[in-house]
């Protein structure tokens, strides 16, 4: 396996808010991590306030808390792949599991055929069982679709007929010297 290595971290540089409606921050906050939670707390809040009103002392830590656990775990450098967020993780795991996966075939020049796809029910292989066995077992049954032989796509194996040919340093001399002459000529007409 290989593996890559970037040496130019040191200049992903990150703004940071130091204050914030006359509030002092300290050392700053990462500004797309504040624009991460805004939106997320909108797009959280706004649901839960059109169905329930506003939040009472009880509910307020409903209304406030998930927004801001997945902001501040979420904004973490992946163990995994460290030039990603943990959200980002997250959201490419959820979109493989829910809308699936379509392989890049010869650099994108084709598309997959549907043959070519995983399965909803493949990618959930581990936990098709838990699902089933839950109260929504039949509606999850017909999403999931039928079982199907994951298809491999793979054909016959290539055979290659390389011939590997050793050159010594007389042969590499003589090469060169051709080189040097065909050089030497196409200088003198």
């Amino acid at each position: 396996m290989r593996v890559g290595r970037t040496y130019t971290s040191h200049l992903n540089l990150e703004t940071k808010q130091h204050e914030l409606l006359g509030m002092d921050l300290g050392e700053g906050v990462p500004r797309r991590a504040l624009v991460m939670g805004l939106v997320l707390y909108l797009v959280w809040a706004g649901p839960l306030l059109l169905l329930f009103g506003f939040p009472s002392k009880v509910t307020f830590t409903f209304y406030f808390l998930p927004p801001l656990l997945t902001v501040v775990y979420g904004t973490q450098k992946s163990r995994v792949v460290d030039r990603r967020w943990n959200v980002t993780r997250w959201s490419i795991g959820a979109r493989y599991l829910v809308l699936g996966h379509r392989p890049i075939i010869s650099g994108g020049r084709r598309a997959a055929t549907r043959g070519e796809w995983i399965s909803r029910r493949a990618r959930w292989s581990g936990r098709t069982e838990l699902l089933v066995e839950s109260p929504l077992g039949g509606l999850l049954e017909r999403w999931l679709g039928a079982e199907e032989a994951v298809p491999t796509g793979a054909g016959a194996p290539i055979r290659l007929a390389a011939r590997p040919r050793l050159y010594g340093p007389d042969a590499v001399a003589r090469a060169h010297g051709r080189k040097a002459l065909q050089h030497q000529e196409g200088k003198a007409s």
